[in-house]
């Protein structure tokens, strides 16, 4: 599976952005799918995650309530909205393919896309 993140840019707080994952494969489906982020100087941290089936979503306790995962398995992409965006929120955003089931560890992804900037401005 290869993948390829975009959506991301330069923002205000409190502004929003919805960042894409795009996949190739036919197995899309198959997986479960994570966003991370990782900021300058900080490990890499969880964000969310969704079932390959839709059914269940996992979020961070510190994005929980202003950001939601989906996806589109017809269409191979998972989408990551985010409101009323954070200057903490600034970091690169990973999406991330795991043959398992759900985890927070970013270990347990196999596929990983290349990133893309978050940028909030206060």
């Amino acid at each position: 599976v290869q993948l390829q993140a975009f959506g991301g840019g330069l923002v205000q707080a409190g502004g929003s952005l919805r960042l894409s994952c795009a996949a190739s494969g036919r197995t899309f489906s198959s997986y479960t799918m994570g966003w991370f982020r990782q900021a300058p100087g900080k490990e890499r941290e969880f964000v969310a995650a969704i079932s390959w089936n839709i059914i269940s979503t996992w979020y961070a306790d510190s994005v929980k309530g202003r950001v939601t995962i989906s996806r589109d398995n017809p269409k191979n992409t998972v989408y990551l909205q985010m409101n009323s965006l954070k200057p903490e929120d600034t970091a690169v955003y990973y999406c991330a393919a795991a043959r398992g089931g759900y985890s927070a560890d970013h270990a347990s992804y196999d596929y990983w896309g290349q990133g893309t900037q978050v940028t909030v401005s206060s």
